[in-house]
């Protein structure tokens, strides 16, 4: 656990998540596009980030509450809990789900 994580005071809402899409699941049936999409740990919805022109992570979480997501970019590894508005990386062995 990073000293960052530790600040974090819902990882308790993490859950083991299987990605709901491969790409934003929000744009996908609107023929939208993204940036950058990010996974909610809560329930594994996929949604295009705050660069992108629909915001669909974020709407997830004010629709749903769910305080974290992790991005779901290759190579990326770090997470974002938006009741703390803290970034963190976490000591997670397993490699970080990503799109294809």
């Amino acid at each position: 656990m990073t000293s960052d994580e530790a600040s974090c005071t819902h990882l308790d809402t993490v859950a083991d998540v299987q990605p709901s899409s491969d790409g934003c699941e929000d744009c996908l049936p609107i023929g939208g596009r993204w940036v950058h999409l990010r996974m909610c740990m809560a329930c594994g919805h996929i949604g295009c980030c705050d660069s992108s022109p629909n915001r669909h992570a974020t709407a997830h979480f004010h629709e749903q509450q769910h305080p974290l997501i992790r991005s779901y970019e290759p190579g990326k590894d770090w997470w974002w809990c938006y009741v703390d508005e803290l970034a963190f990386e976490t000591d997670d062995p397993e490699p970080s789900p990503s799109h294809p």
